[in-house]
């Protein structure tokens, strides 16, 4: 099956180009065609994960350019965490089409919705089976194109519209950097083949400063695509978007896909300490960043899009402290149950109507089914003991401590605590209390319900892969055929422990001041607080962009309009009247009359005797 992996982004891609061409057609069908097109990418991705569990990497290529010594190829590679991350994204996108045939119900736009979504699963799919660096750019930015889509789906809304246009521009930044990575690696390396990079590596084709430049340049292409600080403002931006599209964003496609690029390239930045510690910098700072941003927000998808961005964080902190496996495992776990989170709290906005959580409360009432989802969901997200997360976090806790980040350790504990609190703060006043909304609330149609309960299984399940007690599979099987020296997983039991007093007192925090209410949610000072406002405007920063950057780089646009429209177009302008000038003399030339032409060629005889004696005869 792994020779015919094709044909998992092809059908996406088939469902697309079908409800384009016919979908106002069909309509209300498009969502059974694109659900069964989806269908049969997810069981030829368990197909190829199944095959893949005892065989070798397999790739194939086919030349594209050649340019003497030069080729430039596509085709497709299976490695170990290619075959995992094909199986994450057909489940979950396979999971929320399902849901978005009772979330969607009624919409106009239906078919283009599906479309859109058809476009963005062939691209991430795309993506991940490329053999190299062009293919993975090509199908990067097709990745961005269908995030500017699903995000701006609402495009009478100016919100959405902005939020989309947002997200593009924020993406394409970090896409610079990628794009001159990879020139820059082309031109050392002479290829854009992961093996013959990883190869230069250890030739010293790509020598040590290049290493470090390259690596840096792709970890911000990376950091754009995974909303790390700075260039994570686009992410929550992004709920303006339906909130499956969310879902399927924040848990197993765009936003993964920047964790994946500094996975597949870990050699790389393996042979670069400064590389290595940069991204775990980053993500140290941004997981703590987006944490306290979290704590204030009161929309319900808000807090979701700033725990993903935390939970990035972590996975770039685990990959630049050489947890290669923790990162990975992180990843997976996190795609089940951020992708639960964000179904779950679709259902409660499908029954309320609203995404204040201060307009809510007292929904596990008359959402039974939801509520125990969402509680699965945030005791996954708290790192809670027994549940896919707890198992997750704790590894990349472990690998931070043992490759000696003490300082990112506290931060990283620091940002599980306040994960646990906003999470279980997001809880309790969504689901706890009394009701403050009028609708007539009722639980959401089983069509999204099943979804959720998929989700919640693996996202209880899912961490028991790659632990000490029941074998560590994920691990050894990502680690089987990599050349690469990665840190070892599980540490000390007080990494463990100390993580879930953590964040049970982050729980019981939020209980207090939530739930029971015995703690005043005003004890540190309430709304009028410093520190409140500094997090409610999210530290300023999209205030920052638009008091600099903004500004700055319109200046630069219209310096650059005045050099094109005057300098450009005037240059054009003065060739061209040259040209016709002289057109115009060498046609009056041309005019029949032999008097003339031998006049001219008189006088170009006397120039030439002329340059002749000046020059001595020596024309060279």
């Amino acid at each position: 099956m792994i020779d015919y992996v094709w044909l998992i982004p092809l059908f996406p891609l088939v469902s697309f180009l079908l409800l384009i061409i016919f979908g106002k057609k069909i309509r209300e069908g498009s969502s059974v065609l694109s659900i069964f097109f989806v269908f049969l990418s997810f069981i030829c991705a368990v197909l190829v994960l199944i095959e893949r569990l005892s065989t070798v990497p397999v790739k194939h290529k086919w030349v594209w350019l050649r340019a003497g010594d030069i080729d430039i190829s596509f085709g497709f590679e299976v490695t170990a965490l290619g075959a995992l991350m094909l199986f994450i994204v057909t489940l979950v996108s396979l999971l929320v089409h399902v849901y978005s045939k009772g979330y969607m119900k009624g919409e106009e736009r239906l078919p283009t919705f599906y479309a859109y979504l058809g476009l963005f699963t062939f691209a991430m799919l795309g993506l991940v089976i490329s053999p190299n660096l062009l293919q993975l750019y090509i199908f990067w930015e097709l990745v961005g194109l269908g995030s500017f889509l699903l995000i701006g789906f609402y495009f009478f809304k100016e919100e959405a519209k902005a939020a989309a246009k947002k997200a593009f521009i924020m993406t394409r930044i970090g896409d610079v950097g990628l794009f001159i990575g990879m020139i820059l690696i082309f031109w050392h390396a002479g290829s854009f083949e992961y093996d013959a990079i990883f190869r230069a590596i250890h030739t010293g084709d790509l020598t040590p400063t290049m290493i470090t430049i390259t690596a840096i340049l792709i970890f911000i292409g990376a950091m754009g695509k995974s909303g790390q600080f700075p260039l994570h403002t686009w992410l929550p931006d992004a709920m303006e978007g339906p909130t499956p599209v969310s879902a399927l964003i924040h848990a197993a496609t765009m936003v993964a896909a920047g964790v994946y690029l500094v996975a597949t390239m870990f050699p790389l930045f393996s042979a670069s300490a400064v590389a290595m510690q940069t991204v775990a910098i980053v993500g140290a700072f941004t997981a703590i960043f987006a944490a306290s941003i979290g704590l204030v927000q009161t929309d319900i998808k808000r807090v979701l899009a700033y725990s993903t961005v935390s939970q990035l964080g972590y996975m770039m902190l685990a990959l630049g402290s050489a947890g290669y496996v923790a990162g990975v495992f992180h990843l997976t776990t996190h795609a089940f149950f951020k992708a639960l989170l964000f179904l779950a709290a679709g259902s409660v906005i499908h029954a309320v109507h609203t995404q204040n959580i201060n307009k809510m409360g007292g929904l596990q009432k008359k959402m039974k089914v939801t509520a125990a989802l969402f509680l699965i969901g945030t005791l996954a997200i708290s790192g809670v003991p027994l549940l896919s997360g707890f198992f997750s976090k704790d590894e990349i806790l472990a690998a931070t401590w043992m490759n000696g980040n003490y300082v990112l350790f506290i931060l990283a504990v620091i940002a599980a605590f306040l994960t646990a609190f906003y999470m279980f703060r997001l809880y309790f006043l969504v689901f706890t209390g009394e009701a403050k909304t009028k609708e007539d609330v009722h639980e959401s149609p089983r069509i999204m319900t099943y979804p959720m309960i998929v989700l919640g299984v693996l996202a209880v399940v899912a961490g028991y892969i790659n632990t000490p007690w029941f074998g560590t599979f994920l691990g050894d099987w990502l680690t089987k055929d990599v050349a690469f020296k990665v840190q070892e997983a599980h540490g000390p039991v007080w990494i463990m422990i100390v993580a879930t007093l953590v964040s049970l007192a982050g729980i019981a925090l939020a209980y207090f001041i939530y739930g029971k209410k015995s703690i005043a949610r005003d004890w540190a000072g309430g709304e009028e607080a410093p520190l409140y406002k500094i997090l409610k405007e999210k530290y300023y920063v999209d205030e920052l962009y638009n008091m600099t950057v903004i500004p700055i780089t319109k200046g630069i646009a219209h310096v650059l309009r005045l050099f094109e429209v005057y300098v450009v177009e005037g240059i054009a302008i003065l060739i061209g009247s040259l040209v016709k000038g002289m057109s115009g003399v060498g046609s009056r030339l041309q005019n029949g009359n032999v008097q003339v032409y031998g006049t001219v060629t008189a006088v170009s005889l006397a120039v030439l005797f002329i340059i002749l004696l000046y020059t001595g005869g020596d024309l060279r």
